[in-house]
């Protein structure tokens, strides 16, 4: 099959998910704010939370993209899958945006959305952004993806998930949050208030898709600090493209960790897509990475019955 032909073959299957995937959406079926009580060190002085997105941002994939700042109530929406195709596993979805803001329907509602098409509840964390001027960028939202994970295993009986059987899914910063919290659960950052904190906030599993920060400045073959990564740490699926500006490394320094500590990984280096694609159909061969996301989250074991 000559290269064009695979382009539009790949664009063909891509349009085909994304079309079967907007037209099951049903939106969440409740929203769960994670700190009842207010989120930990929040002042309430950055203003008012409001989709920051301005006529002369860029489309993606012809679509507008939601670009939400100023979150300071953190929470998580809980898209369910039909009945008949529920397989018991949850993905928490850490939407991007540079810790400035958060693709809430690019990196977020759409991929729960999709995650659903396959049987797996979605549970998209709004964290908070912007990064806090006094706390490292990604304090504020390990505390949140922390809680989340706790939150989603202590309802697990109520939604009839595996509580062995729950990941997280994180584009750019998102994926930066991810690797965080797969590496920094032995204990929270944050004082415990209820019964969710009791429960462990280890992720069964992680997604990163196109992640950022992983790879230091100056060290582009060293990982960040700030990820210690272990030999309990979580097995990972990894996704970039050569023409990422955020940079290849920062998969390969992940991959690399991960497979020196002799922790499952699977790996995907597209050539070509650039950034900020999330699941949106486009003629590149990246864009079926959700296809072998699903093969490797079956061939885990985590989407059976």
């Amino acid at each position: 099959m000559n290269p064009f032909s695979m382009q539009l073959r790949h664009l063909a299957l891509m349009i085909s998910l994304f079309a079967t995937v907007s037209a099951s959406a049903a939106g969440p079926s409740e929203t769960i704010p994670l700190w009842p009580k207010g989120a930990p060190g929040e002042k309430g002085d950055i203003g008012e939370e409001h989709d920051t997105t301005k006529p002369t941002d860029g489309l993606v994939s012809g679509k507008s993209v939601i670009r939400l700042g100023n979150v300071s109530q953190p929470t998580i929406a809980i898209y369910r899958p039909a009945k008949d195709k529920d397989t018991g596993c949850a993905v928490i979805v850490c939407p991007g945006g540079g810790y400035s803001i958060l693709a809430m329907d690019l990196e977020g509602s759409e991929v729960c959305e999709w995650l659903n098409s396959i049987g797996v509840t979605g549970a998209l964390l709004k964290y908070r952004v912007p990064a806090r001027r006094d706390s490292p960028r990604g304090g504020a939202p390990l505390q949140d993806a922390q809680r989340a994970i706790g939150v989603v295993r202590q309802h697990a009986k109520a939604w009839h998930l595996d509580e062995k059987r729950i990941g997280l899914l994180g584009f750019s910063a998102g994926g930066h949050l991810s690797a965080l919290a797969s590496n920094n659960y032995e204990k929270r950052s944050y004082e415990a208030i209820d019964g969710a904190d009791e429960l462990s906030c280890r992720p069964d599993f992680t997604l990163l898709i196109y992640p950022g920060y992983l790879a230091t400045k100056d060290q582009p073959d060293a990982l960040s600090s700030d990820v210690k990564v272990t030999a309990q740490t979580p097995p990972a699926f990894l996704v970039q493209t050569q023409d990422d500006g955020v940079g290849v490394p920062n998969v390969m320094v992940y991959a690399r960790a991960l497979q020196n500590a002799k922790i499952p990984v699977e790996l995907h280096v597209y050539p070509k897509g650039g950034h900020g694609y999330g699941l949106r159909p486009s003629a590149n061969a990246v864009s079926t990475w959700p296809k072998r996301a699903e093969e490797w989250m079956r061939g885990l074991g985590v989407l059976g019955k």
